[in-house]
């Protein structure tokens, strides 16, 4: 009976994602959504909080970036997130909002973490980088060995189940490789207690639509082991 119910929630799920892409479905007259709880974890865990990370980056200027950024995209969403999404860097919007993923792609993302039941609230969403690339260019080599080390300070503080990197910038660093985001995604992988799930950049989703089903498929990977998690609390 389980898994039925898993069964009818990812084709629940499925549907709502491809009418939140803006392609025709079925409507979903009931949702079953997963349940939300804090990460367990996360309640005693030692170490650096987010407040400290924050405090310890300040008004960073330990590479070339903070010469044209207007803002600090430090990160937001749930503190005890069993699920973080980590990007590659600030664009535009985010410059100066300081929020990440709140241009197009960052629309986009909001709308496939809706498709799995979930809230921006309900996860973590960070960057490798903290501060915009001039022209939205990609971040050098130097200028993610700076801010890198912050990004695993959140990590460590967060203690997620599952990170889902987003585009090839976020999975090389997270994973220590050179292979691109086609070899990577559709896979699992371990850092420490946490798995990596890798898939395709929101932004890249804008400009080739026929890889979201790719990425539903990750998601589906991120929403069985979300829900494996919570059968053992």
């Amino acid at each position: 009976m389980d898994r039925v119910r898993e069964v009818i929630a990812d084709l629940k799920s499925y549907l709502e994602y491809l009418r939140g892409m803006g392609l025709e479905a079925l409507p979903v007259s009931e949702s079953i959504p997963m349940k939300r709880q804090a990460n367990p974890s996360a309640v005693t865990r030692p170490g650096p909080t987010l407040e400290d990370v924050r405090s310890e980056l300040g008004d960073c200027q330990r590479c070339k970036l903070h010469r044209t950024r207007r803002t600090i995209v430090f990160g937001e969403g749930n503190e005890n997130a069993k699920l973080m999404f980590i990007g590659e860097g600030p664009g535009y919007d985010e410059d100066v909002q300081g929020r990440p993923f709140v241009g197009r792609a960052g629309q986009l993302l909001t709308k496939i973490i809706q498709s799995m039941q979930l809230q921006r609230e309900d996860v973590y969403i960070a960057n490798v980088i903290k501060c915009r690339p001039p022209q939205n260019r990609n971040p050098e080599p130097d200028e993610i060995a700076s801010c890198s080390p912050f990004v695993l300070k959140q990590i460590s503080a967060i203690r997620p189940t599952i990170i889902c990197a987003l585009g090839t910038f976020s999975a090389q660093m997270l994973l220590k490789t050179t292979a691109k985001i086609t070899a990577l995604r559709g896979k699992v992988f371990s850092l420490d207690a946490t798995r990596v799930i890798p898939t395709y950049h929101p932004a890249f989703l804008l400009r080739n639509p026929e890889k979201k089903k790719d990425v539903w498929e990750d998601m589906k990977r991120i929403m069985e082991v979300l829900r494996e998690e919570e059968k053992t609390d």
